[in-house]
């Protein structure tokens, strides 16, 4: 794949503290979207922070469905919240963790190889490489809609401890 550039352009008007700005891109999704201080919560718009946030979930979420793919797996859906922390240390405003939390439907695929595919997501997405932040991940695999299970789901509740009854047959194949 050939290299590719994207841009985006700010216009800023005053200081960093009580400063505005509009952001634009040349796709024209954000078209002078208000932009203000990732710490400035009473303005409407965006921000570098939130930005970085959506940014990092939708190149995580694509890295994930490309790895997954890799294994032989088709998601379904691919739902990625990154929550991104500011904090202000000693050389200013610094970027110094990301908290992804994935929650994926992915049909007849193992839990060890979501797993194995949503750490490699998380070393291999671009944005994640780009990042000098500690990046945490919880992942969660759902399978709504998934035909592969192991045993057909039944309600054992009413079965002696230890003892699993389906159809007259105990666990070990015996009747009883």
């Amino acid at each position: 794949m050939k290299p590719y550039t994207r841009k985006a352009s700010v216009l800023w008007l005053g200081t960093r503290e009580r400063g505005k700005g509009a952001i634009s891109t040349p796709s024209a999704v954000l078209k002078k979207v208000p932009y203000a201080s990732g710490s400035d919560i009473k303005r409407r718009g965006t921000s570098p922070p939130e930005l970085i946030a959506a940014a990092h979930a939708g190149s995580f979420s694509m890295t994930l469905a490309n790895e997954l793919g890799a294994a032989g797996y088709r998601p379904l859906q691919i739902d990625t919240t990154a929550t991104v922390t500011m904090e202000d240390i000693a050389v200013g405003w610094t970027l110094t963790q990301i908290h992804l939390d994935v929650i994926a439907t992915v049909p007849k695929v193992a839990q060890c190889d979501f797993v194995d595919a949503a750490l490699r997501a998380k070393a291999n997405c671009p944005i994640s490489r780009s990042l000098n932040a500690n990046i945490s991940m919880r992942a969660t695999l759902t399978q709504r809609d998934a035909t592969a299970r192991l045993l057909p789901q039944q309600d054992w509740s009413a079965a002696a401890p230890g003892i699993f009854r389906k159809k007259g047959l105990k666990r070990n194949g015996a009747k009883y």
